[in-house]
Order: structure tokens, then C-alpha cells, then sequence
């Protein structure tokens, strides 16, 4: 018997894209030209720039709208539950990433749970101003999950949908969606892959809001590592408010001539019990997990 290729699910999420998403689609048929069976789901996220009536839906095997704009990250997740394929592809509607790439992600499925087209390409056309932020998440997010992450939260990837499903109710609406996803797996030591892509400059305005979008993110990283690794969060927590004890009780023997035992006895309390918080909620991690 021949072999049967799994079927691939592309899933295109856009709000307003309608100078962009028909290319992007013609892109992705042309690039899964060769792969068969495929389908292109496009979620319209509440869009007003009237893509609904044009013909992107008749290029399309399923055109799903939001009457009112939900998030990125519910438009993704309207897709997954959705998609027929066992393969899940999530690429932007804004031609900021080559379609070209997908065959590669979906191959490399292979000999791992989730391919990661990193933007580490030769042609990477991030803005500046979220460079900073863009490093200090990576930065974070490499120390808690206690790996390497070139690319955090790249919106072109392959998964298998069987990788996904434990973890589809936890996700958020926004953009955050992405960042959750990739913590997830490598939490629950699932083989993530990276292959270099390169990443095009936008066309149109960027939805994105840095200050509120990088506190999102900021507080995504922690929260999911401390639902599937929390002692990554409480035990240096913790080691650095009886630091903080430590540091109190020097300074208040040697420089006041007294000691700030309160002070001194809250800090460490709170470190201890933080540190024990976080045993048991590893406990209780581990439990749920499995």
C-alpha cells in the first residue's frame, strides 16, 4: 500500500488585511502545490475593510468571520477547532512571512511536535523600537523555560494537531497565543524545531501595541511557566527575598546598631513560604500533566 500523507490544515487569521491576504493566499496554494490533501481556512477577526465581500472567500475552503473583532489569538483558536487536518500551519494574513517555507515546516514534523519558522533569516525586517522588547522577552523566556528559544512568538509554525490539544483551552485571545503555545510544548518536553525564515517588512498599519502587547507577553511567559514549571519562578523568588533577609539583618546590625528583626522575620517567612508554594504546586502540576 502506498503511503498516505496527514492532512494539513493552513490556517490564516486576518483583521483588515484585505490589501495582502489575496496574495498570501495564492502563495500558500502555489507553495502545497505538491501536498495533497490541504486545506486554507481564513478566520476574519471582525474585519472592516469589507474582505468578506471581495473574492477571498471563494479561494478559500472555509471562510469563518467573528462578527466583532475577538483577538489573534481567538481568531487562531476558531481555526483549530475548525480545522480537519491532523497538521495545523498558522501563517499571517499580511505577507510579512514567505509561504515558501511551509513544505520545510511540515517536513520537519517528521521528528518533532512543532516546527518554528524563527526569523533569523538573511532579509528580517523587524522595527526597531521592538527590538528591546522583543530581546528582553526572549531573554526571560529562555531562562524559565531553561532553553534556547530563537524565535518566541513567530506566527509561521506547523504543529501536530495531537501536540496541540491538551493545551487548546489554556491559550489566550491575544496576541500572546503563539508565546503560550511555544512555552507549553517546551514545558512539557515536546520536540520544538526552528528553521531560519526571513521576515518582510508590513504592508499597512501593524495592529500591534507595544507597551500594553509587551506586558501581555511579560505576564504570559510568567503564567505559563508557572503552570507548567513553577519552581523556575519560586525558588529564585524565594532565594532572593532571604537574600533580601539577609542583606536587611547586616546592614541594620552593622549601620543602625540594631536589628530590624520584623523586617528581617517577613522577608524571611515570605521566602520560605513562597519556596513551599512552589513544591506544591509542582506537585500539583506534575499530577495534572500526566
Amino acid at each position: 500500500m502506498g503511503h498516505t500523507e496527514s492532512m494539513v490544515s493552513v490556517i490564516i487569521p486576518i483583521c483588515n488585511e484585505a490589501g495582502t491576504i489575496s496574495q498570501v493566499v495564492s502563495d500558500v496554494r502555489r507553495s502545497m502545490a505538491d501536498r495533497n490533501p490541504f486545506e486554507i481556512i481564513i478566520v476574519d477577526d471582525g474585519s472592516t475593510d469589507r474582505v468578506a465581500s471581495s473574492d477571498v472567500p471563494g479561494m478559500v475552503d472555509k471562510f469563518i468571520s467573528h462578527k466583532s473583532n475577538s483577538g489573534y489569538g481567538a481568531a487562531l483558536k476558531t481555526g483549530f477547532r475548525n480545522a480537519a487536518g491532523d497538521i495545523i500551519v498558522i501563517i499571517d494574513g499580511d505577507g510579512t512571512y514567505p509561504a515558501t517555507s511551509i513544505p520545510e515546516l511540515v517536513s520537519a514534523l517528521e521528528t518533532c511536535d512543532m516546527a518554528v519558522g524563527a526569523r533569523t533569516g538573511r532579509e528580517v525586517h523587524i522595527p526597531f523600537f521592538r527590538q528591546p522588547a522583543k530581546y528582553i522577552l526572549n531573554r526571560l523566556a529562555n531562562f524559565l523555560a531553561e532553553t534556547r528559544i530563537p524565535d518566541l512568538n513567530s506566527g509561521l509554525r506547523a504543529f501536530k494537531k495531537s501536540a496541540l490539544a491538551p493545551f487548546l483551552n489554556i491559550l489566550p485571545r491575544g496576541f500572546s497565543l503563539t508565546t503560550t503555545l511555544t512555552l507549553a510544548l517546551l514545558c512539557n518536553d515536546l520536540q520544538v524545531e526552528y528553521i531560519p525564515i526571513d521576515y518582510y517588512a508590513r504592508k499597512g498599519k501593524s495592529k500591534i501595541r507595544p507597551i500594553r502587547d509587551t506586558k501581555n507577553i511579560i505576564l504570559t511567559i510568567i503564567r505559563t511557566i508557572l503552570y507548567f514549571n513553577p519552581l523556575r519562578v519560586c525558588i529564585p523568588a524565594g532565594l532572593i527575598l532571604l537574600a533580601l533577609a539577609f542583606g536587611v539583618l547586616a546592614f541594620s546590625y552593622f549601620a543602625l546598631d540594631r536589628i530590624m528583626d520584623g523586617t528581617v522575620a517577613v522577608l524571611t517567612l515570605t521566602g520560605i513560604q513562597v519556596m513551599v508554594i512552589g513544591l506544591l504546586a509542582d506537585l500539583i502540576a506534575k499530577r495534572s500533566i500526566r
